[in-house]
């Protein structure tokens, strides 16, 4: 019976940070926290006691959110290398686009040279075999460097507009990074 507790407070959180990431990404960083809590279906007891502010619920949030594209990135379906990396970088395109409202709500408190802010060198590490095994199997221009293609990939998520409007010039962006037979 020991672990039950844990078991249920490993779940709540989890539901604290589902909720919060659908309402942040609804109607952005000023939700509430009570909103918050109403959602993950926990009392604000349980909600402060997993995160005691906003700040650490954003945070928190921002470090799931990095978690979860890096380790998309060695479970990445794909039929080919280039296939697995162009799926790879448009999880990458949901993460930017999905963040915004946290990463927002967090600099209205934060340095933004804070080591949470710090997560470009995680996401390079992740990113790189796929690039890599791309690039070795001729399907990416073997002169790109992830830097650049994660560059690309941020511009185009800031474009003004729907997702439906930001995606055929994704889709655009990533086909010229492909190689063309001959």
């Amino acid at each position: 019976m020991a672990d039950r507790p844990r078991a249920d407070a490993a779940r709540n959180r989890q539901r604290i940070l589902d909720a919060a990431r659908t309402a942040f990404a609804a109607t952005g960083a000023e939700t509430s926290m009570a909103e918050v809590a109403r959602q993950a279906g926990v009392g604000m007891a349980t909600l402060y006691r997993n995160f005691p502010g906003r700040h650490e619920l954003l945070e928190a949030l921002l470090a799931d959110e990095v978690d979860e594209v890096c380790a998309a990135a060695a479970t990445v379906e794909g039929n080919d290398p280039g296939e697995r990396l162009m799926n790879w970088l448009r999880r990458f395109f949901r993460y930017v686009t999905d963040k915004r409202p946290v990463v927002m709500g967090l600099l209205e408190h934060t340095d933004p040279t804070d080591p949470v802010f710090k997560t470009r060198g995680r996401m390079l590490t992740a990113g790189q075999p796929l690039l890599s095994a791309a690039q070795e199997a001729h399907q990416i221009d073997g002169d790109l460097e992830l830097d650049q293609i994660l560059d690309l990939v941020m511009a185009i998520a800031k474009i003004s507009g729907t997702p439906e409007y930001r995606r055929p010039i994704l889709d655009a962006a990533l086909a010229g990074l492909q190689t063309r037979p001959g």
